[in-house]
């Protein structure tokens, strides 16, 4: 049986060599529609592990009190349908002050300003910088990482010390070869001794992470004076089991903050880490689909295409599917050899699809600078695929060749 297989598959590739024109074009034809399978699934794959290292690394037991949540609806104008008021410093501090909901640590921050210019000795940044006024328990609930240094501490937050941790980048741009803790910077004309470097963050959704100056909340206050400041407000529970209970009393205490009946609607957003992440990856589900929709329709040609090539090839080989009758070859050895020879064209339009297919995802996934992952899923879909498109499109020119009357055959010019 094995020689026998062995002996099918070398009459394939010695059929495909002498139509070799013809079946580099089926090959073609099948490995782009799995080229476009695989490419799109590739960046799908690369957003999906991109949002989810952006966002994971918050930590699924992190929830945060805002203006709105992270999934609020628009009207058809892109306006907000409900608008509610901006969550003052009062409220937050009277928040935090009174959320007693055990295991959990409270942050209260707010972007100071986005145009900042920041100063080391001669150099300076482009007035593009992030300034954030922030507490002590601000970057371990925000997923951030000291790195070099130190975070602040109660001390630094209650007595408004010009202490300041910086983004990652400011290595690259202020402090190149020089160890920038301990180093004074100037923000605004105001002087900070820098106390701790984050680890990478990278961009998300194109702002950069690693851009930004922290520094203590009541410093910001009174150095970036605008009205209607709003002030974010970010819980980590250390128990995940308690995340849902704790969210619940979070609600309960920011409506007695804002005075609400019990029969008012919440005017703020409570958000948790995890339903931006889940809903981002609901939307990304649709892109897989549109995938799978232009993948099936370009292979049902492709399909087509090896169907009518292997028809051509029994129609050809009619005198030689005689003489093998006549020495003996039995209906299925016939149907198994066509068979075989479809396959070996199906999967070489395959690996030449799925090679063409990364090659384009990860070119994409670079561009856009998305996180690039391999794509076990669309590879293994595109090997299915590329043999179910072979059995479909083999079965009938095998089951045709096997059933052709040797005499004829033979008579066959």
């Amino acid at each position: 049986m094995l020689g026998l297989f062995k002996e099918n598959v070398k009459i394939a590739l010695g059929s495909i060599r002498t139509q070799l024109l013809r079946t580099i074009l089926t090959v073609l034809i099948i490995a782009i529609g799995i080229m476009a399978l695989v490419a799109i699934l590739t960046v799908v794959s690369a957003l999906e592990n991109t949002i989810s290292n952006d966002f994971a690394s918050m930590g699924s037991n992190t929830f945060t009190i805002n203006q709105y949540d992270n999934l609020s609806r628009t009207n058809d104008g892109g306006e907000v349908e409900k608008i509610n008021p901006i969550i003052t410093y009062a409220e937050s501090k009277s928040f935090k002050e009174n959320f007693n909901y055990p295991f959990t640590n409270t942050s209260i921050s707010f972007t100071a300003t986005t145009t900042a210019e920041v100063k080391y000795e001669e150099e300076k940044t482009d007035p593009s910088v992030s300034v954030v006024g922030v507490d002590d328990y601000f970057i371990p609930n925000s997923g951030l990482e000291v790195v070099n240094g130190r975070n602040f501490t109660g001390f630094d937050i209650a007595n408004n010390s010009y202490v300041c941790v910086l983004g990652s980048d400011f290595n690259k741009i202020l402090f190149k070869d020089l160890n920038p803790v301990d180093k004074t910077i100037s923000v605004r004309g105001a002087k900070f001794k820098v106390i701790g470097i984050l680890k990478e963050k990278g961009s998300t959704f194109g702002n950069s992470q690693d851009l930004r100056v922290m520094i203590p909340i009541q410093v910001a206050r009174s150095l970036f004076t605008q009205p209607n400041i709003n002030y974010k407000t970010s819980i980590m529970v250390d128990k995940k089991e308690l995340l849902n209970e704790a969210v619940d009393n979070a609600e309960i205490e920011m409506r007695k903050v804002r005075k609400l009946s019990p029969i008012e609607d919440i005017n703020f957003g409570v958000s948790r880490s995890d339903d931006l992440i889940n809903k981002i990856l609901d939307i990304t589900q649709y892109l897989g689909l549109s995938a799978w929709v232009i993948g099936i329709i370009t292979i049902f040609g492709s399909s087509i295409a090896l169907m009518n090539i292997m028809l051509v090839s029994v129609t050809e080989r009619t005198r030689e599917i005689g003489v093998r009758k006549a020495l003996g070859a039995k209906k299925s050895t016939i149907a198994f050899q066509f068979f075989m020879e479809t396959l070996v064209i199906g999967q070489l339009g395959g690996i030449l699809g799925i090679i063409l297919g990364i090659l384009i995802g990860y070119g994409i996934s670079s561009l856009i600078e998305f996180k690039f992952v391999i794509p076990w899923l669309a590879i293994i879909a595109a090997f299915v695929v590329s043999f179910i498109v072979a059995v479909v499109s083999g079965s009938y020119p095998a089951l045709k060749a096997a059933k052709l009357d040797p005499i004829e055959a033979l008579r066959y010019e």
